[in-house]
């Protein structure tokens, strides 16, 4: 018995079935492009998703929270080497320092 929850839909032409493919990863990367960080517990991963914050940038957020201890405000986030107020005004409606 199948479970067709998670079965792919059949398509009549090859055309139809990318222009799905292509909405599905729309979808994923929108989602993901909305969900809210918290600075104080994300990993490098969830971090790079932000705009502007590549894989160093992530890593030294996460050192810099390592020796200093958690972010109080998003502002905060502007001590990190690196990282301006254009950067987190950029960010801010998915930025957050609590869960």
């Amino acid at each position: 018995m199948l479970n067709s929850a998670h079965a792919a839909p059949c398509f009549d032409n090859p055309q139809r079935a990318y222009d799905y493919l292509l909405a599905q990863e729309n979808a994923k990367i929108q989602a993901r492009d909305e969900a809210t960080v918290n600075i104080n517990r994300a990993s490098e991963g969830e971090l790079v998703s932000l705009n502007g914050i590549g894989s160093s940038k992530a890593q030294a957020i996460i050192l810099y929270r390592d020796m200093f201890g958690e972010f109080k405000t998003v502002d905060e986030l502007a001590k990190v080497k690196g990282i301006g107020a254009k950067t987190i005004e950029k960010n801010r409606r998915r930025l957050s320092v609590q869960d």
